[in-house]
């Protein structure tokens, strides 16, 4: 095999892993292993550790795709003319994205991020969402107190809802779909974050009842979830 075609050979393989990893950290979180991610991207566990030396490695790697994704968003929502149409873009396009990744959770969330990591969000993510944030209160559209930094801890938030909601929703415990349940809880927020007086906005996703929100809740402490 030439060296051309080993080149091409390597960095195939350094994507599939890639992609394998997203997979797996979606669905499992940080205890995805790489041995796991190699089987999952169909190569051999020598060729994993020639690309990346320990799974970490591959995490960064992925992260930083998703940082990219998440700065796609932010620059979208920064282009809107109506500014506070670009603050729900962005705050329902990031929830979503984390909601359905638990790995992404994990990390914006705080849990298992390094410093490095940390770094990476602080200087390419957070003077963007503090733009939005001023650009809507010049506007007069956003409470003059609201930071950006109450948006990151209001999503902490939002996922803990989303991942109570997917943990209890993976077995029959309720008569109603929870999976969407963290958006009702997005659009109770946002009218938090608004100027008043305005039109309330309807909500996306009905209540839970008593009865259902106790079964969903109390699925999580069964054993062995």
């Amino acid at each position: 095999m030439s060296e051309q075609a080993l080149r091409k050979d390597a960095e195939q393989n350094r994507r599939r892993l890639i992609e394998a990893g997203r997979e797996l950290l979606a669905e499992r979180g940080v205890e995805a292993t790489l041995n796991d991610i190699a089987h999952r991207a169909g190569v051999g566990i020598g060729t994993a550790y020639r690309r990346f030396p320990h799974k970490q490695a591959l995490f960064d790697a992925v992260f930083e795709q998703q940082i990219d994704e998440l700065e796609d968003v932010l620059r979208t929502a920064l282009a809107d003319p109506d500014p506070w149409a670009g603050l729900v873009f962005y705050l329902e396009r990031s929830v979503a994205l984390q909601a359905r990744d638990l790995g992404l959770a994990q990390a914006f969330s705080g849990r298992r991020l390094r410093p490095e990591q940390h770094d990476w969000e602080r200087d390419r993510l957070a003077p963007l969402v503090n733009e939005l944030v001023s650009t809507a209160q010049v506007q007069g559209v956003v409470r003059p107190d609201v930071t950006g930094t109450d948006l990151v801890f209001l999503q902490i938030g939002l996922i803990a809802i989303a991942e109570a909601a997917r943990s209890g929703s993976a077995t029959p415990s309720t008569s109603a779909d929870a999976t969407d349940l963290h958006r009702r809880y997005l659009w109770l927020m946002l009218d938090t974050l608004r100027t008043h007086p305005h039109e309330s906005m309807p909500l996306p996703v009905g209540a839970l009842s008593t009865d259902d929100a106790h079964r969903l809740l109390a699925s999580r402490t069964e054993p062995g979830r």
